[in-house]
């Protein structure tokens, strides 16, 4: 659980889940209920973090290690951190992430295959021991997210199959070793009933 009085959801899954048609969908409900709220995105979010994001994701002729991907990953999350997420919540605000903590956990320690507690104590340094509330993470099979990602994808969408499923395994893992926080979400559903389950999840719990 997050140590602020503000309310950290973020949205987790292989690529093409559907994170981002949900952070849509809820983004319209909270605009609705005149929430005063914040969506970022990861790798990204600063100036910082947003040219980190281009060395990571764009594909280009320099090849990029797997440690190194990491820590421009976990360093970029610093930065987002420091003067996005914990300013906004200990205003009492609420910050959605497409993509958080877990994403490092999941596409490098299960699909680039790096030490997976080693990876949970660097996070947690660079988040400065900042977790959501609330993990909503939608499951789907890799060849599905491949077909809705379309044909232009980024460095790691490029991965192929075998990390994407390798990937989605760690998901699968994370989800019961952080069971307090994660909501597994059946990516295959229609997506306003995988609206309504995320909205209904968040009001039992008072989070909105």
């Amino acid at each position: 659980m997050s140590t602020s009085k503000g309310v950290f959801i973020s949205f987790e899954g292989i690529d093409g889940c559907g994170k981002s048609t949900q952070i849509n969908m809820l983004y319209s409900y909270l605009k609705d209920k005149k929430k005063e709220f914040l969506i970022l995105r990861e790798p990204g979010g600063t100036y910082i973090s947003e040219e980190i994001r281009k060395i990571l994701l764009h594909n280009h002729d320099h090849e990029i290690s797997d440690r190194t991907e990491a820590l421009l990953m976990t360093g970029s999350r610093a930065q987002l951190t420091d003067e996005k997420i914990l300013p906004f919540l200990n205003q009492g605000k609420i910050v959605i992430a497409d993509r958080f903590l877990d994403s490092t956990l999941a596409y490098q320690g299960g699909g680039r295959k790096l030490d997976l507690s080693w990876l949970i104590d660097l996070n947690n340094f660079a988040t400065d021991n900042t977790f959501p509330d609330v993990t909503f993470f939608i499951d789907i099979e890799p060849e599905i997210g491949a077909e809705r990602s379309g044909e232009s994808k980024d460095r790691i969408e490029s991965a192929g199959l075998e990390f994407q499923s390798r990937v989605r395994k760690c998901y699968i893992k994370l989800s019961r070793l952080f069971n307090q926080r994660y909501i597994t979400l059946d990516g295959n559903q229609d997506k306003k009933l995988i609206h309504k389950k995320i909205v209904s999840h968040l009001l039992e719990k008072d989070l909105l």
